[in-house]
């Protein structure tokens, strides 16, 4: 059965804060699943873990964890002193999830958010390579702890290493770890696939997560993605895996600065009212 999530910052305008809210709420709103930011639970003692999975647990809640690595923890370095830096920063985020009684990781785990490709580079493969030889050291070390790590398909402008279906196929072959998957995001397949659907049975059986949003990252079902098409692939792969809502509409804070919120994307949006709604029909259109 498909879990319908939410990100925890679509309320946030910063993105270390506490969870706790958030976790009593979300289920309240329709939600199974909360996805919280793997960088913040790393820097928590095991008591505040615990207490936190213990704490979705009583809301009947699911949590899985997103991040977008930082530069000098980039697992895609040139520089190997850095490569080895990210490499343990994601172990013991891994380690962090596992207290928490394991579930996925995913984001830009293979490299570092936001990145283009350096100047006087002009092939990604040396970056491809090191990302892969990372992926292939922390897989097993994810799987040990029942912990699946799943690299996001981003789109061009946000990063450079795996930007569209193929090539997430492709990456997912080179490493070939069932403890690596795939995660697609619509608001990036929007800019880089040719066809949503395509690209959903393409990548098949490596999907192990879906995050949602419109074009321009407001709610599910306020925009033009095409749900039917979608839901259709996802119904063509078995796809049973969560499908988490990452929305971001609010100026304002490292949050919209990363995200590039610079208009008010809503007017004096009711946040709370505008998830339920787009849970519900998430329901009615994906489920």
């Amino acid at each position: 059965m498909r879990k319908v999530g939410i990100y925890y910052a679509f309320w946030t305008h910063e993105w270390d804060v506490d969870f706790i809210p958030f976790i009593r709420k979300v289920g309240k709103l329709g939600f199974d699943q909360l996805e919280l930011n793997g960088g913040t639970i790393v820097t928590l003692g095991a008591g505040k873990q615990r207490e936190l999975k213990a704490m979705a647990d009583e809301e009947g809640l699911t949590l899985s964890y997103g991040i977008g690595l930082q530069k000098p923890f980039d697992v895609a370095s040139l520089d190997e002193s850095v490569r080895r830096k990210g490499l343990d920063f994601m172990q013991r985020m891994i380690d962090a999830v596992a207290i928490m009684g394991g579930g996925m990781i995913g984001g830009t785990i293979h490299g570092y958010w936001p990145a283009s490709m350096p100047v006087g580079m002009d092939s990604k493969q040396p970056f491809w390579d090191q990302s892969v030889k990372s992926m292939r050291e922390l897989a097993p070390y994810a799987a040990q702890r029942e912990v699946l790590l799943n690299v996001e398909v981003l789109n061009r402008f946000e990063q450079f290493i795996v930007n569209d279906s193929h090539e997430a196929v492709a990456y997912m072959q080179q490493v070939d770890h069932p403890a690596c998957r795939i995660l697609l995001d619509t608001f990036h397949m929007n800019i880089e696939e040719d066809s949503f659907g395509d690209a959903i049975r393409r990548v098949g059986p490596y999907l192990a997560a879906f995050h949602l949003g419109e074009t321009n990252r407001k709610m599910p079902g306020t925009g033009r993605i095409p749900w039917s098409e979608i839901k259709l692939a996802l119904d063509d792969i078995g796809f049973d895996g969560p499908m988490v809502m990452e929305p971001f509409v609010m100026q304002g804070g490292q949050v919209g600065r990363d995200i590039g919120v610079w208009r008010e994307l809503v007017k004096d949006p009711d946040l709370d009212s505008m998830a339920a709604v787009s849970a519900e029909f998430v329901r009615n259109n994906l489920m």
